[in-house]
């Protein structure tokens, strides 16, 4: 609906006009929050700044529109069914969290998304899309003063509006392992092990990076970046190339609250889901029991550090990432990033290991295939 456009810049102006400029503009939702982004010459920065504070306080919301994008909504949702690992995903994740609002995927339930109304959005709208609510962050060529000014000038007049209340709920530490199977279409065998992770701005998230790197190859915080090779990694090592699994990857994502840490593999049409499960839990004891060399941490960090570097050479992924940072810890987390992936330890490493990759507080779910047969209703 935010695209919909105001009295202003109407829907079939905005694209055009930054799209003349030679320039780009999306947006997208994760777990904590919504961005909005316009990347353009250094010259023409004051159409996004013009583009957004427009954006966030007159919007159209028009009833029709409102169905227009139900139905394009619904559709993504009903594509994801199609696919496995967001059939097992959701899954996990819903298992995962019982109490807090993570349990919901980020493109919503199906029954929201065909009973929500015009006025539920606008509403949503006006409480959240207030400068009080927001952070705005600028990378590029600019006089930071210049630039300044001409933020206040535009978004000052704006009602600065109450930062909305949080309704946190605490996920009670898990008592035991979860485990789960979904059955669906395809002939293929994915299981995801899914391990409660810190948020990212307590000290375990870095050492927690480090392990991550060292187990599944490093994770990509960008949401504009790509990755790495992660063959050196030890999971690769026991599960690809002795032929357990057909691929394996891992995931750590920087949350308000603390979230989890994901390891994904596709089974290898020869070995099965419990093969790949044991030698999973195989390496994880391995480094429970034995602290990972200083070299091995170091290559690790290494990766860790390469996929950084080339997700911030990007000046969207600039903005991006002191963006990101503020919406659960501060600038100064982006600033340090590579300092503290430097001090992380063999020793943090094992600690990790022993504190989060437990057996009694994951969710172990496996997708089986039905091999053609019909999804029982």
């Amino acid at each position: 609906m935010q695209f919909k456009g105001t009295e202003r810049f109407p829907a079939e102006v905005l694209d055009k006009a930054v799209a003349r400029e030679g320039g780009y503009r999306n947006a997208l939702t994760f777990l904590d929050w919504t961005t909005y982004f316009e990347t353009l010459p250094a010259d023409k920065i004051d159409l996004a700044l013009e583009l957004e504070a427009d954006r966030m306080f007159n919007s159209i919301f028009t009833s029709a529109d409102v169905e227009s994008e139900r139905t394009v909504i619904i559709s993504e949702r009903q594509g994801n069914e199609n696919e496995p690992m967001f059939l097992l995903s959701e899954e996990v994740q819903a298992a995962a969290f019982r109490v807090h609002s993570y349990h919901h995927e980020v493109i919503g339930d199906l029954v929201d998304l065909q009973t929500i109304q015009r006025d539920d959005l606008f509403e949503h709208y006006r409480a959240y899309y207030v400068p009080g609510n927001a952070v705005l962050t600028v990378a590029g060529d600019f006089q930071t003063e210049e630039i300044l000014d001409r933020i206040r000038a535009l978004y000052e007049q704006l009602p600065d509006g109450a930062s909305p209340v949080l309704q946190v709920r605490d996920e009670p530490v898990q008592s035991g392992e979860k485990n789960l199977s979904v059955v669906g279409p395809g002939e293929t065998t994915y299981v995801q092990a899914a391990y409660h992770a810190p948020a990212g701005n307590q000290a375990d998230f870095f050492p927690y990076l480090v392990t991550d790197s060292l187990l599944t190859g490093a994770s990509s915080l960008n949401l504009f970046g790509g990755g790495i090779s992660n063959k050196t990694s030890r999971l690769y090592q026991a599960l690809v190339e002795r032929e357990l699994a057909v691929s394996v990857h891992g995931g750590l994502t920087a949350t308000i609250d603390p979230f989890l840490h994901t390891i994904v593999a596709t089974v290898h049409p020869q070995s099965s889901a419990e093969k790949v499960v044991a030698a999973i839990d195989d390496e994880i004891k391995r480094l429970q029991d034995e602290p990972p060399t200083k070299e091995q941490v170091e290559r690790a960090v290494k990766q860790a550090r390469a996929l950084f570097a080339y997700g911030s050479e990007s000046i969207t992924n600039q903005a991006f990432w002191m963006g990101y940072a503020e919406m659960f810890a501060s600038y100064e987390w982006f600033l340090n990033y590579l300092d503290r992936l430097a001090a992380v330890t063999p020793e943090d490493v094992q600690n990790i290991a022993q504190k989060y990759l437990r057996v009694d507080k994951r969710v172990l779910g496996v997708y089986r295939p039905l091999e053609g047969q019909e999804v029982p209703a």
